[in-house]
């Protein structure tokens, strides 16, 4: 291939880096190996003999791409498959040192899963590349079109939103909720019948969703016994999620999202939990990985 002015050498070596920007904007992986082919597509048909910093330059291309991939995706929410949730990865930069890398996998915890989903694109854009990669307000104007106070404000909110999320994600109740939930289903899955009944509270109910054919004949289920026998041994793909930034569940076995389960929980015990199979009910949650 003729690469008169090294572009792919150059893309290559920033690869990693630009990764870790379009997953933190994106919130997936999939999403951000797309962002980086189209931001290839963008670089090759540019012209870059004018350009002293490529990684930079890359970075706003990324950025500019991802932000693009927002707007669509708050504008037609796609149908949600187990591989497009957010998963907590490590990806490594060229050229960072340690106490960054510690950072950056750090600043992809609970409390941004929590709030990054309800973000507008704009503000997305500019937390992630202020707050996790450093990039100064008169640099990230110009990506997401707005002056640099505007930037400034976008950031500075999306800040405060996290910080309460960390703040509900550190606290005692949460960690009761989710070690609840975990309970439940390491139960759930190997059919420990007496460790679900713990869980649940003796009231407990469940709705089923008539769009999931195999419980359609019983829409409600109602006591711990009959809910446990129902769920015993049979959530083998469930996986904890945030739904909405309360702790869920979603059962999808071999990556294909079969149903969420919205769980409530009062006094230490689940009282309720609501399945849901219907594909446009699903587009309308914000799930976000927990594990």
């Amino acid at each position: 291939m003729n690469d008169p002015n090294g572009l792919v050498e150059q893309f290559e070596k920033h690869r990693n880096h630009l990764h870790a920007v379009a997953y933190r904007m994106l919130g997936s992986t999939n999403e951000a190996d797309d962002a980086l082919q189209e931001s290839w597509i963008r670089l090759s048909r540019t012209d870059n003999s004018m350009v002293n910093n490529m990684g930079g330059w890359l970075t706003t291309i990324v950025s500019r791409v991802c932000l693009d991939m927002l707007r669509t995706r708050k504008s037609r929410r796609e149908e949600l498959t187990l591989v497009d949730m957010p998963e907590l990865v490590n990806s490594h930069q060229d050229g960072s040192d340690p106490e960054h890398e510690t950072l950056l996998a750090d600043s992809v915890g609970i409390a941004m899963l929590m709030v990054l989903g309800n973000l507008n694109p704009a503000e997305r854009i500019a937390f992630v590349l202020h707050d996790i990669f450093a990039l100064s307000y008169s640099e990230i104007a110009p990506i997401i079109g707005r002056n640099e106070i505007a930037a400034r404000q976008l950031a500075s909110r999306a800040r405060r939103r996290i910080q309460g999320a960390k703040a509900t994600a550190d606290s005692e109740e949460f960690k009761r909720k989710r070690e609840l939930v975990d309970a439940f289903l390491t139960a759930s899955r190997s059919g420990d019948f007496e460790k679900l009944i713990t869980v649940l509270d003796p009231d407990v109910v469940l709705r089923q969703d008539p769009a999931f054919p195999p419980v359609a004949a019983w829409p409600i289920v109602l006591g711990a016994e009959a809910v446990a026998k129902g769920f015993a041994g049979r959530a083998q793909g469930a996986r904890l999620v945030l739904i909405n930034g309360s702790v869920g569940a979603v059962v999808a076995p071999r990556g294909k999202l079969l149903f969420v389960l919205e769980i409530k929980i009062e006094e230490g015990k689940i009282i309720e939990i609501e399945m849901i199979a219907e594909k446009s009910r699903i587009r309308q949650l914000d799930i976000a990985e927990l594990e």
